[in-house]
């Protein structure tokens, strides 16, 4: 029970054999455990730790699936799975610590996985990089545009003061 990201309690009644054995074989494949618990012993067991928040929701009949990984594959399976069973219903979840209400867990479905999520932010800062090195290419292409501009301006100064030297040394000669 340690380490995990996510728990999330539900109610199971009116479900057959068959379909949680469905359930527990989709979350298999996620590597979500998902099992029905003796009340009683998991009120002992909670004890001292982060578990110990969901004491009251150990009310009758209780399943407890556990994600060590993220929590978003485990809402959105559970999320799937009330889509085709009904009866099947949320009754609390744990999320990183956190207390989450069914309506809650329900909406975590809603967002990408970490993953995606990860890529969107890098793909931002990515973009938002290469818009700030082309901002920054930019400036130093006018900066030296600017002192070849002003170099030109000296060599043509600096060829006229030498054509206007040489034709007075001509004169004095």
């Amino acid at each position: 029970m340690k380490g995990f990201q996510a728990v999330v309690l539900t109610n199971y009644r009116g479900l057959n054999v068959e379909q949680l054995s469905h359930l527990r074989q989709r979350l298999r494949e996620e590597k979500i455990s998902y099992h029905v618990v003796k009340n009683t012993l998991m009120k002992l067991a909670s004890k001292g730790t982060d578990l110990e928040k969901l004491d009251t929701y150990f009310e009758g009949p209780t399943a407890m699936a556990i994600s060590y990984g993220d929590p978003v594959h485990l809402v959105k399976i559970l999320s799937e799975f009330i889509k085709t069973q009904p009866t099947f219903e949320i009754k609390i979840g744990l999320i990183q610590g956190k207390m989450a209400s069914p309506e809650e867990v329900k909406a975590l479905a809603t967002m990408p996985p970490r993953e995606v999520i990860f890529a969107q932010l890098l793909g931002g800062i990515q973009g938002t990089a290469t818009q700030l090195g082309a901002v920054l290419y930019r400036a130093i292409q006018q900066v030296l545009g600017i002192i070849r501009a002003r170099a030109d301006q000296l060599e043509k100064m600096e060829s006229g003061k030498q054509k206007v030297e040489s034709g007075a040394q001509e004169k004095e000669q």
